[in-house]
């Protein structure tokens, strides 16, 4: 991976985080200071929000770790799959709170129910990107077994 790709992929990672940590920073604030009106219940969805704000720092946070492991070439080592179950693990915390978001929309959709069945697809279009990326953690199991086998016979 070249010098270029690595930062600009560190570069958005931490345009990402900040953004992400702005949003969690002001939901905590919206949480403690303004009150519920309106039809839709507001604290479920901030906690939501807070929480979900969290999993993206974590897959963020896997995958700059792993962009190091790559830079220095170290990707093929049992070290990466820990950041690699790391970002599976937020992708799933990501499609179980958009499901929870689902949830609690789907009071207010009582005339268009199909919203909430929309909604309820995109969650497992988010199940299914994480199971891409299960799929990927195989391919890196498989590579790291050929690398140590090429390092016994060379």
């Amino acid at each position: 991976m070249g010098k270029l790709t690595v930062g600009a992929l560190r570069a958005v990672l931490a345009v990402v985080l900040a953004g992400t940590v702005l949003v969690q920073a002001l939901m905590v604030w919206a949480f403690f200071t303004d009150p519920e009106d309106g039809s839709l219940p507001l604290t479920p969805l901030r906690l939501i929000t807070i929480v979900g704000m969290t999993a993206a720092q974590v897959a963020l946070v896997c995958v700059w770790r792993l962009v190091a492991m790559v830079r220095r070439g170290t990707v093929f080592s049992h070290a990466a799959f820990r950041y690699v179950d790391g970002v599976i693990g937020a992708i799933v915390a990501a499609a179980v709170l958009w499901f929870a978001v689902t949830i609690v929309n789907a009071p207010g959709q009582r005339e268009d129910p199909g919203v909430t069945v929309i909604m309820g697809g995109i969650g497992l279009a988010i199940l299914g990107v994480a199971l891409i990326v299960l799929v990927l953690r195989m391919l890196l199991a498989q590579a790291t077994r050929m690398q140590a086998e090429l390092d016994e016979v060379i």
